[in-house]
Protein backbone atom coordinates (compact mmCIF):
# COMPACT_ATOMS: atom_id res chain seq x y z
CA UNK A 1 0.00 0.00 0.00
CA UNK A 2 1.49 3.56 -0.92
CA UNK A 3 0.81 6.82 1.19
CA UNK A 4 -1.47 8.43 -1.12
CA UNK A 5 -4.02 4.59 -0.71
CA UNK A 6 -3.09 4.28 2.89
CA UNK A 7 -4.06 8.56 3.48
CA UNK A 8 -7.10 8.00 1.50
CA UNK A 9 -8.18 5.47 3.46
CA UNK A 10 -7.81 6.92 6.66
CA UNK A 11 -9.54 9.59 5.55
CA UNK A 12 -12.64 7.65 3.97
CA UNK A 13 -12.67 5.85 7.34
CA UNK A 14 -12.73 8.95 9.77
CA UNK A 15 -15.42 10.45 7.09
CA UNK A 16 -17.63 7.17 7.68
CA UNK A 17 -17.43 6.32 4.13
CA UNK A 18 -16.59 2.80 5.03
CA UNK A 19 -17.18 0.47 8.35
CA UNK A 20 -14.09 -0.66 10.40
CA UNK A 21 -14.85 -3.89 9.11
CA UNK A 22 -14.05 -2.65 5.60
CA UNK A 23 -10.73 -0.70 7.13
CA UNK A 24 -9.68 -3.68 8.75
CA UNK A 25 -10.34 -6.08 5.12
CA UNK A 26 -8.26 -3.36 3.39
CA UNK A 27 -5.65 -3.24 5.87
CA UNK A 28 -5.04 -7.04 5.21
CA UNK A 29 -2.41 -6.25 3.26
CA UNK A 30 -0.60 -4.04 5.52
CA UNK A 31 2.38 -4.65 6.02
CA UNK A 32 2.94 -7.64 3.64
CA UNK A 33 0.70 -10.35 2.45
CA UNK A 34 1.40 -13.67 2.20
CA UNK A 35 0.81 -15.90 -0.30
CA UNK A 36 2.47 -19.04 0.99
CA UNK A 37 4.97 -19.59 -1.38
CA UNK A 38 5.83 -15.41 -1.48
CA UNK A 39 5.58 -12.66 1.01
CA UNK A 40 4.21 -9.34 -1.02
CA UNK A 41 6.08 -6.29 0.74
CA UNK A 42 3.26 -4.14 0.77
CA UNK A 43 5.41 -1.25 2.81
CA UNK A 44 7.96 -0.72 0.27
CA UNK A 45 6.23 2.42 -1.05
CA UNK A 46 6.07 4.03 2.06
CA UNK A 47 9.85 3.11 2.92
CA UNK A 48 11.03 3.83 -0.76
CA UNK A 49 8.47 5.57 -3.14
CA UNK A 50 8.44 2.73 -5.14
CA UNK A 51 5.80 -0.81 -4.66
CA UNK A 52 7.43 -4.06 -4.50
CA UNK A 53 10.34 -5.75 -6.79
CA UNK A 54 10.28 -9.38 -7.48
CA UNK A 55 13.38 -11.65 -8.70
CA UNK A 56 11.79 -13.51 -11.25
CA UNK A 57 14.38 -15.96 -12.09
CA UNK A 58 13.33 -19.62 -10.95
CA UNK A 59 9.79 -18.85 -10.16
CA UNK A 60 7.27 -20.62 -12.35
CA UNK A 61 5.11 -18.90 -14.90
CA UNK A 62 2.14 -19.86 -11.99
CA UNK A 63 3.92 -18.43 -9.57
CA UNK A 64 4.75 -15.00 -11.40
CA UNK A 65 0.77 -14.99 -12.18
CA UNK A 66 -0.22 -15.33 -8.76
CA UNK A 67 2.16 -12.36 -7.69
CA UNK A 68 1.36 -9.71 -10.39
CA UNK A 69 -2.76 -10.83 -9.50
CA UNK A 70 -2.46 -9.74 -5.87
CA UNK A 71 -0.14 -6.64 -6.77
CA UNK A 72 -2.73 -5.05 -8.81
CA UNK A 73 -4.89 -5.10 -6.13
CA UNK A 74 -3.04 -2.59 -4.19
CA UNK A 75 -0.59 -0.79 -6.38
CA UNK A 76 -0.20 0.45 -10.12
CA UNK A 77 3.02 -0.95 -10.89
CA UNK A 78 5.64 -3.46 -10.28
CA UNK A 79 9.01 -4.48 -11.32
CA UNK A 80 9.94 -7.86 -11.77
CA UNK A 81 13.60 -8.86 -13.04
CA UNK A 82 15.03 -12.03 -14.54
CA UNK A 83 12.20 -12.87 -16.46
CA UNK A 84 13.28 -14.72 -19.59
CA UNK A 85 11.66 -14.03 -22.93
CA UNK A 86 9.74 -16.61 -23.31
CA UNK A 87 8.09 -16.63 -19.54
CA UNK A 88 7.44 -12.78 -20.61
CA UNK A 89 5.51 -13.78 -23.82
CA UNK A 90 2.98 -15.83 -21.96
CA UNK A 91 2.82 -13.38 -19.33
CA UNK A 92 1.38 -11.02 -21.61
CA UNK A 93 -1.29 -12.90 -22.38
CA UNK A 94 -3.38 -12.77 -19.32
CA UNK A 95 -1.36 -9.64 -18.39
CA UNK A 96 -1.26 -7.42 -22.07
CA UNK A 97 -0.74 -4.10 -20.37
CA UNK A 98 2.25 -5.34 -19.22
CA UNK A 99 5.60 -4.09 -20.73
CA UNK A 100 8.59 -6.43 -21.34
CA UNK A 101 12.27 -4.89 -21.75
CA UNK A 102 13.99 -7.94 -23.06
CA UNK A 103 17.80 -6.79 -22.59
CA UNK A 104 17.40 -6.29 -19.39
CA UNK A 105 14.73 -9.06 -19.06
CA UNK A 106 12.32 -6.68 -17.08
CA UNK A 107 8.65 -6.62 -16.60
CA UNK A 108 6.47 -3.77 -15.47
CA UNK A 109 3.28 -2.18 -16.49
CA UNK A 110 4.76 1.27 -16.57
CA UNK A 111 7.29 4.12 -16.60
CA UNK A 112 7.00 6.46 -14.32
CA UNK A 113 6.93 10.91 -15.13
CA UNK A 114 10.24 11.38 -16.05
CA UNK A 115 12.05 13.60 -13.45
CA UNK A 116 13.34 16.93 -15.17
CA UNK A 117 16.54 17.48 -12.52
CA UNK A 118 19.52 15.57 -14.02
CA UNK A 119 20.40 12.35 -15.18
CA UNK A 120 22.75 9.19 -14.18
CA UNK A 121 25.28 8.03 -16.50
CA UNK A 122 25.88 4.24 -17.39
CA UNK A 123 29.33 3.37 -18.39
CA UNK A 124 30.09 0.00 -19.50
CA UNK A 125 33.58 -1.43 -20.27
CA UNK A 126 32.51 -3.63 -23.30
CA UNK A 127 29.39 -4.88 -25.36
CA UNK A 128 29.17 -8.07 -23.46
CA UNK A 129 28.42 -5.96 -20.37
CA UNK A 130 25.41 -4.09 -21.97
CA UNK A 131 22.57 -7.17 -20.48
CA UNK A 132 24.11 -6.09 -16.77
CA UNK A 133 23.84 -2.32 -17.84
CA UNK A 134 20.05 -2.16 -18.99
CA UNK A 135 18.77 -3.72 -16.42
CA UNK A 136 20.11 -0.98 -14.22
CA UNK A 137 18.89 1.73 -17.03
CA UNK A 138 15.84 0.36 -17.60
CA UNK A 139 15.08 0.15 -13.80
CA UNK A 140 16.07 3.87 -13.21
CA UNK A 141 13.99 4.41 -16.34
CA UNK A 142 10.98 2.81 -14.96
CA UNK A 143 11.87 5.03 -11.50
CA UNK A 144 11.43 7.86 -13.74
CA UNK A 145 15.15 8.97 -13.91
CA UNK A 146 16.51 10.03 -16.93
CA UNK A 147 19.97 7.54 -18.30
CA UNK A 148 22.76 8.65 -20.44
CA UNK A 149 24.47 5.75 -21.79
CA UNK A 150 28.02 5.50 -22.44
CA UNK A 151 29.07 1.70 -23.72
CA UNK A 152 31.65 0.13 -25.09
CA UNK A 153 34.19 2.63 -23.12
CA UNK A 154 36.47 0.29 -21.62
CA UNK A 155 40.33 0.82 -20.26
CA UNK A 156 41.72 -1.16 -23.97
CA UNK A 157 41.26 2.44 -25.43
CA UNK A 158 40.28 5.32 -22.97
CA UNK A 159 40.13 7.69 -25.93
CA UNK A 160 36.74 6.44 -25.86
CA UNK A 161 35.70 7.07 -22.38
CA UNK A 162 37.69 11.05 -22.25
CA UNK A 163 35.77 12.52 -25.20
CA UNK A 164 32.92 12.30 -22.74
CA UNK A 165 34.11 13.38 -19.68
CA UNK A 166 31.73 16.84 -19.54
CA UNK A 167 28.52 13.98 -19.62
CA UNK A 168 30.24 11.83 -16.72
CA UNK A 169 30.69 15.64 -14.70
CA UNK A 170 27.22 16.39 -15.39
CA UNK A 171 25.70 13.27 -13.90
CA UNK A 172 24.05 13.02 -10.70
CA UNK A 173 25.50 9.78 -10.18
CA UNK A 174 27.45 6.95 -12.36
CA UNK A 175 27.45 3.49 -12.38
CA UNK A 176 30.18 1.52 -14.21
CA UNK A 177 29.49 -1.98 -15.63
CA UNK A 178 33.03 -4.09 -16.21
CA UNK A 179 33.95 -7.63 -16.63
CA UNK A 180 37.75 -8.76 -17.23
CA UNK A 181 39.75 -7.19 -14.82
CA UNK A 182 37.20 -4.85 -13.37
CA UNK A 183 39.88 -1.67 -13.91
CA UNK A 184 36.80 0.74 -15.33
CA UNK A 185 35.06 1.85 -12.21
CA UNK A 186 38.26 3.20 -10.59
CA UNK A 187 39.22 5.23 -13.77
CA UNK A 188 36.03 6.98 -13.31
CA UNK A 189 36.21 7.60 -10.32
CA UNK A 190 39.69 8.92 -10.74
CA UNK A 191 38.16 11.50 -13.40
CA UNK A 192 34.78 13.08 -11.72
CA UNK A 193 34.13 13.85 -8.13
CA UNK A 194 30.64 11.83 -8.08
CA UNK A 195 29.16 8.92 -6.75
CA UNK A 196 30.74 6.04 -8.63
CA UNK A 197 28.51 2.23 -8.20
CA UNK A 198 31.14 -0.50 -9.81
CA UNK A 199 29.04 -3.35 -10.93
CA UNK A 200 31.15 -6.12 -11.58
CA UNK A 201 30.06 -9.08 -14.60
CA UNK A 202 31.18 -12.53 -14.93
CA UNK A 203 31.87 -11.91 -18.91
CA UNK A 204 35.70 -12.29 -19.17
CA UNK A 205 38.33 -15.01 -20.06
CA UNK A 206 39.40 -18.24 -17.68
CA UNK A 207 41.11 -15.74 -14.68
CA UNK A 208 38.19 -13.48 -14.67
CA UNK A 209 36.46 -16.54 -12.28
CA UNK A 210 33.08 -15.89 -13.27
CA UNK A 211 32.79 -12.34 -11.47
CA UNK A 212 35.45 -12.78 -8.52
CA UNK A 213 38.08 -11.05 -10.06
CA UNK A 214 36.43 -7.71 -11.35
CA UNK A 215 34.74 -7.85 -7.67
CA UNK A 216 38.18 -7.51 -6.12
CA UNK A 217 39.81 -5.01 -8.20
CA UNK A 218 36.04 -2.91 -7.73
CA UNK A 219 36.81 -3.66 -3.80
CA UNK A 220 40.12 -2.80 -3.09
CA UNK A 221 39.61 0.79 -5.65
CA UNK A 222 41.69 3.39 -4.60
CA UNK A 223 38.98 6.12 -5.94
CA UNK A 224 37.27 7.01 -2.42
CA UNK A 225 33.91 7.53 -3.84
CA UNK A 226 33.36 4.17 -5.42
CA UNK A 227 31.16 1.82 -4.03
CA UNK A 228 30.23 -1.93 -5.52
CA UNK A 229 27.12 -3.94 -5.68
CA UNK A 230 27.37 -8.11 -6.56
CA UNK A 231 28.13 -9.94 -9.45
CA UNK A 232 25.81 -9.24 -12.10
CA UNK A 233 23.82 -6.88 -9.90
CA UNK A 234 22.44 -4.41 -12.46
CA UNK A 235 19.40 -4.06 -10.88
CA UNK A 236 20.82 -3.49 -7.11
CA UNK A 237 23.14 -0.50 -8.81
CA UNK A 238 20.38 1.36 -10.85
CA UNK A 239 17.79 0.96 -7.39
CA UNK A 240 20.60 2.36 -5.20
CA UNK A 241 21.13 5.31 -7.92
CA UNK A 242 18.09 6.06 -7.72
CA UNK A 243 18.46 6.86 -3.92
CA UNK A 244 21.75 8.89 -4.60
CA UNK A 245 20.00 10.53 -7.62
CA UNK A 246 17.68 12.63 -4.57
CA UNK A 247 20.57 12.80 -1.91
CA UNK A 248 23.00 14.26 -4.17
CA UNK A 249 21.19 17.62 -5.23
Amino acid sequence: MDRGKLEKLLKDFKRGKITEDEFIEKLKYFPYYDLNFVKIDTHRSLKFGFPEVIFGQNKTLQQIKGILLEIKKIHSNVIITRVEKEIAEKIKKDFPEIIYFEDAKILTFKKEKEKKDGYVCIVTAGTADIPIAEEAGITLEILGIKVKRIYDAGVAGLHRLLDKIEILNKAKCIIVVAGMEGALPSVVGGLVGKPVIAVPTSIGYGMNLNGIAPLLTMLNSCSPNVVVVNINNGFGAGFFAYISFFVNK
